[in-house]
């Protein structure tokens, strides 16, 4: 592991004992005899199972559609074995990866499991080459392989994008010397650098988190030194940005995917006018939303104008008070109790187990997130803690996703992974409990006023921000596709989308030019960020369903939840009423962020 702060030097901040992640339910030890024979059979029973199957699997339908099945549930524990490996050696090297020891050990098993991959490729590709009539025949006839079904459709739906057979071995070869040799380049950069403020030496997450200070000339500090530090790596983010662009767009092409996003729309299981339809409502309402919220916090703040690093201030009224682990858990977990006592328990698992790595250190990779792993082990969660109200929310958050992957581990490897619309409403709605729970409880106008303005700005920052980025990354593709791009270009384009969505209260100057190199989703999942505004939309409007339920709202909840990726959104959100290709559906839900702000000024007026 990296440096990080003591536990002593925690406790004096006000923070507690900060957990960090035991990953031994994963491998004992990197050395581990069990790692060691996993590795081993994943490609050994990888090459066996080629032989066995590979140009086999019509005839082994015709023979007994069973015998397909039992085919892809030896496939299943191929896959998951695997993923057992791979959540490994990723957690360990996300943990610290500044360490070289961990940097070769994901590596080395990135490159041995891509090349046992490589003889599992003609699976899925074979299956969709047999005729639609004759499997949706053997499903009726076998109900091991109509259990099966989901994963069969959702494969079955990328076949128009299916490749020959040879240029899928190469393209999966290749994916780690080239996408993935980026990613790791841009991990490695980012989590190296170091921002000095006030004399003291600052990874990338401890840096951004001086945003927040109440002290300006603090925050314009920070907001300097991190813009000088991105500045002076933005060859390399711009390098990276354009090579991942050019190699998407390649890989589109062959593919025949008519939009930029289309693939990531297919991997989310969403229409693309579903999408589209989002994109606009959100456009549209800027000036409804951030543009009116963040001409109040001016005021509030007494700016004639704000600049990008008053975006996140904390606002005059708020109380300035580190938060404690014990108090951030108890928090979290007494919302989620409110709702249902099985969603408190699943999510105490993390915090008495050691599923959760909590502290801010040096390597480390900045953010947070929650890593279903595979179904035979259990999720882990990764935050940055740093006692701020929102980094309660931030693990409201992903112990939702949590609670999730949990509940859907029942589907079994293939098909518990829920496309990340639908992923991004549960941990949504874990925010809510806990921001509902926090609201009930406010006593005077003031600490409803603090309460309803937090929630907004968090609503804020998923809802307009992440739009702001699908936008962003939408014209950095597309120009892309015209040529390389120079870090002025890239910085334009995003100056562009933060002054349309954000508004005239802020001005964003040349420092703020470079701040979209350190955002990770950019490298790693294109496109991504759209989920964030769906799984928030959707919770308000979801969330109004359970306020008005008379009971057994919990009960379909979990059942959205134990679906897993076994069902269609449309589905899944039928039995609540709700329907997200209603171009209405994203109106009623941002709807509720409108009228938090109507609140907001109303309560303005009265204090």
């Amino acid at each position: 592991m990296g440096k990080q702060a003591s536990p002593e030097a925690n406790r004096k901040e006000g923070l507690g004992d900060l957990p960090e992640w035991d990953l031994s339910d994963l491998y004992p030890a990197m050395d581990s005899t069990e790692y060691t024979s996993d590795l081993e059979a994943s490609s050994s029973d990888a090459r066996a199972f080629e032989t066995k199957y590979a140009g086999k699997l019509e005839s082994l339908l015709d023979n007994n559609p069973r015998d397909l099945a039992l085919a892809i549930a030896e496939y299943e524990r191929i896959e998951e074995r695997m993923g057992r490996i791979m959540s490994y050696a990723s957690l360990l090297y996300t943990g610290d990866t500044s360490n070289p020891v961990h940097a070769k050990f994901f590596g080395d098993a990135q490159e041995q499991l891509t090349g046992a991959g490589s003889h599992l490729l003609f699976f899925p590709l074979e299956i969709n080459r047999i005729e639609d009539s004759k499997l949706k025949d053997a499903i009726r006839q076998d109900a091991s392989l109509a259990y099966y079904e989901p994963w069969l459709r959702d494969q079955r739906l990328g076949k128009p994008y299916q490749l020959d057979d040879m240029i899928e071995q190469l393209f999966h070869e290749k994916s780690m010397t080239g996408r993935g040799a980026f990613n790791r380049l841009f991990d490695e950069t980012m989590s190296s650098l170091q921002f000095e403020v006030a004399g003291e030496e600052l990874p990338v997450e401890a840096a951004l988190n001086l945003l927040q200070d109440r002290d300006r000339k603090k925050r314009q500090e920070a907001a300097s030194e991190i813009s000088r530090v991105l500045n002076e790596n933005i060859r390399t983010f711009s390098l990276i940005t354009n090579t991942l662009a050019k190699d998407k767009e390649i890989s589109d092409r062959w593919r025949g995917f008519k939009d930029i996003a289309d693939d990531r729309h297919l991997a989310n299981r969403v229409e693309r006018e579903v999408v589209e339809a989002l994109v606009e409502a959100v456009r549209a309402a800027f000036p409804d939303l951030s543009h009116r919220y963040y001409d109040m916090k001016r005021k509030w703040l007494g700016l004639e104008i704000m600049e990008h690093w008053d975006r996140n201030a904390p606002l005059p009224m708020n109380e300035d008070r580190v938060i404690g682990w014990d108090e951030a858990r108890n928090t979290v977990l007494e919302a989620y109790e409110g709702f249902s006592p099985e969603m408190s328990e699943i999510a105490s698992r993390f915090f008495d187990r050691n599923w959760i790595d909590a502290p801010v250190r040096n390597g480390k990779s900045p953010g947070a997130f929650a890593h279903p792993t595979v179904p035979q082990v259990h999720p882990y969660v990764m935050v940055n803690y740093l006692g701020k109200s929102r980094d309660v929310m931030v693990l409201a958050h992903e112990l939702g996703h949590g609670v999730h992957q949990v509940l859907a581990g029942e589907q079994g490897a293939l098909m518990a992974q829920t496309p990340l619309t639908l992923a991004e409403t549960a941990s949504v709605f874990g925010e809510m409990l806990t921001f509902r729970s926090l609201l009930a409880k406010c006593e005077t106008a003031k600490q409803r006023k603090t309460m309803l303005a937090q929630k907004v700005e968090d609503m804020l920052n998923t809802v307009v921000r992440q739009i702001a980025f699908y936008m962003f990354e939408r014209k950095v593709h597309t120009a892309r596709r015209n040529g390389e791009l120079t870090s002025d270009d890239i910085g334009e384009l995003w100056l562009s989308v933060q002054g349309e969505s954000l508004g005239p209260a802020f001005r964003f100057g040349d420092d703020y030019r470079p701040y979209w190199a350190y955002i990770p989703h950019f490298i790693h999942s294109p496109f991504y960020v759209y989920a964030y505004a769906f799984g928030d939309c959707l919770v308000n409007s979801l969330y109004a369903v359970y306020e008005n339920a008379d009971s057994g709202f919990q009960d379909r909840y979990f059942e959205m939840l134990k679906a897993g990726g076994t069902k269609h959104h449309g589905e899944l959100l039928k039995p609540f009423g709700l329907d997200a290709s209603d171009p209405e559906f994203w109106s009623r839900g941002l709807s509720m962020i409108s009228g938090m702000i109507d609140e907001l000024e109303a309560l303005d007026a009265q204090t």
